[in-house]
Order: structure tokens, then sequence, then C-alpha cells
């Protein structure tokens, strides 16, 4: 992203917009260039590693616990967040996995560590306490402004759910298909958007009871989540690509639904 600096070269005279626009930048230009030469270039290696595959992006809601999901094994599939207690009572071959979160990367810097596949980790969550080996891959994010990034090495947006994020990484990795499942879009809780709360015994939202039981969650944000969701839609239909959801019941409304089953079929296996 050396547009940063053309930029703050190009408004040198003006301290209060290069104040500003440092301000609103996730990074500073010291920290910004610190990732992007130091990881930013390993990420070069996944584009268009898939051009023309399919893909599951697999969610953490209680409905895939409804699905087989051993059947996945045949596909490219993406794991989020927490999806190592999953392993641990179905066996599942993950292609990839993302996570963002500062308090599920601290949560789990240890079980992220163990997975066997490349892990994508949120630079500035991931960067003190984890650190990047040949699976653990970091990438720069950041909540604001809304974009749609199709290059991996820019600064992906969160958009308010992990789900996002492994969409522009399926963009950059030049997935064509993409098969969503365990996206139920649907949460019990008392407070308002992206609150920090310490969710006291079993968590009833996640796949496993005990994905944040007793633990800091920050509270989800569905109506800005959904933004992000049709900006991807939107990208990936004028780039002649899809977004399927074969999530079971799932309440998102964004996507064109599919079954889960119809899902398998359509799919592209592995090479």
């Amino acid at each position: 992203m050396d547009y940063l600096m053309e930029v703050l070269k190009k408004k040198k005279n003006n301290i209060r917009e290069v104040i500003t626009l440092v301000h609103n930048s996730l990074f500073s230009p010291i920290y910004f260039r610190h990732w992007y030469r130091k990881h930013a270039p390993r990420l070069l290696a996944f584009r268009n590693i898939h051009k023309e595959d399919d893909c599951f992006i697999i969610g953490n809601g209680p409905s895939i616990n409804r699905l087989d999901l051993t059947q996945l094994n045949r596909y490219y599939t993406f794991g989020l967040n927490k999806i190592h207690l999953l392993l641990e009572t179905v066996k599942l071959n993950l292609s990839y996995h993302v996570a963002v979160n500062p308090y599920i990367i601290e949560q789990s810097k240890h079980d992220f560590n163990n997975l066997n596949c490349p892990s994508f980790l949120s630079y500035h969550a991931a960067r003190r306490v984890i650190k990047a080996t040949d699976k653990i891959y970091y990438i720069a994010t950041k909540p604001r402004p809304y974009t749609f990034q199709e290059i991996m090495t820019d600064v992906l947006c969160e958009g308010y759910t992990v789900t996002y994020v492994a969409l522009q990484i399926a963009f950059y990795m030049g997935f064509k298909n993409v098969y969503l499942i365990g996206v139920d879009h649907h949460f019990v809780y008392n407070g308002l958007p992206n609150e920090k709360q310490l969710m006291i015994g079993d968590d009833p939202n996640h796949f496993s009871p005990k994905y944040f039981k007793n633990s800091e969650w920050q509270l989800p944000d569905l109506e800005a989540s959904e933004l992000s969701y049709r900006l991807a839609h939107f990208y990936y239909t004028r780039s002649g690509r899809k977004i399927f959801d074969a999530t079971l019941d799932g309440k998102l409304e964004v996507f064109p639904k599919i079954t889960f089953e119809e899902a398998l079929r359509r799919c592209k296996p592995k090479k």
C-alpha cells in the first residue's frame, strides 16, 4: 500500500490533513511498513492459487452440528475463529483458517499454532501473542472504512464479521463459487452491538457451548455485517463469481439460498 506514503508526501504542507490521514489509518507509517515489507510478500504465493476452484466457508453457528461435515473433506474449506473446537470431535481436514478478533486470537493462540493448515491472523491482533511461522500468516485488517479488498497484500476490511475477511481472501485466491454454511446470523444476547461482555456459563450462539464460556467476547453487529455481505455479493457477482448460502435455517437474507446437499453436488471437489 505504497499509496499511503505517496499521499503523505503530497500533503506534507498540510499538517492537519496528514494527522487526520494517519489517525484514520490502522497503521502508523512505521507500523505499516514493517508488516508490508516483512509479511505481505508471503501472501503473494496465494494469488489465484485456486483460480476457477470452489470452496466452503464454515461459520461457527450451532447449525453445523446438524450437518455431516466429514463430507467436506473432498472440498477446499475455510475454518473460522475457534474452529479448532470442532476438530476435537469431527475429522475435518481444513484447507485454510482465518481469525481477526483480538479476544479470539488471545484465547486461542496455542490452538492456532497446532492447526495443520495455513492460518491467516490479523497482524494488529496477533503480532504480540503468536509468532508468524511457516503456517501462520499475518494479514493487515481494520474495521473501517467499508471496502471489499481484492488484493490480500493491502489492508482488508474486517466488515464486523470474520466471514467477510474470509470472502476477500477467497476472492484473492481465485475461488469462483463460495458456499457458506454455519452462518446462522442469529445470536442470543443483551447489549449494544460490538459491546464487550463477559459470557457467564455456556455459549448458546456457537457450535460448542465452551466457545466463549466464561470468557470475554464482543456482541455481534448484524446490521453492519449485512452491509459487508452485500458488498461482497456485489464484487463477486460483477466478477462472474457467486456466493451461495447453504446454512441450515440461517437468518441471513443476502445471498442465494441452497441446501447443504445441493451445495455438495454443485461444489467442485479438490484437484
